[in-house]
């Protein structure tokens, strides 16, 4: 079995623009808007060549905020099926995005948080 790369992070807040403020000093990360007003997503390409891109999304007070990556696989109910008989837990069971990237939250035995995502399909 090949090596599972961690290719996306996001960064859960309440606080959106403080926490995209941060980064941007901290960094030079810069940010697009991405989704509907209200479901605030900062996308990034945080470390360019060398790094992995990913988001800010506003919580807006509906979850604690949070930090986590993303490993991409090949078949996110498999990874789900897998991580449970590894010891750890579902945390949030698959879903499907509008534009067709399914994903999941995991829990490890013990208790980090972390995701798992396929793309969507290509055309």
């Amino acid at each position: 079995m090949s090596s599972t790369p961690v290719t996306w992070f996001e960064i859960g807040s309440d606080r959106p623009d403080e926490v995209e403020r941060f980064y941007a000093d901290l960094f030079g990360w810069t940010f697009e808007e991405q989704g509907a007003p209200g479901a605030s997503y900062r996308q990034t390409a945080a470390g360019g060549e060398q790094g992995i891109g990913g988001a800010i999304r506003a919580t807006n007070g509906t979850s604690s905020n949070y930090a986590i990556f993303y490993a991409e696989v090949a078949d996110v109910a498999e990874t789900c099926r897998r991580a449970e008989a590894a010891g750890g837990k579902v945390l949030v069971p698959l879903r499907t995005a509008p534009s067709g990237l399914t994903f999941a939250h995991l829990l490890d035995p013990s208790g980090n948080h972390l995701g798992v995502f396929t793309p969507p399909a290509v055309g």
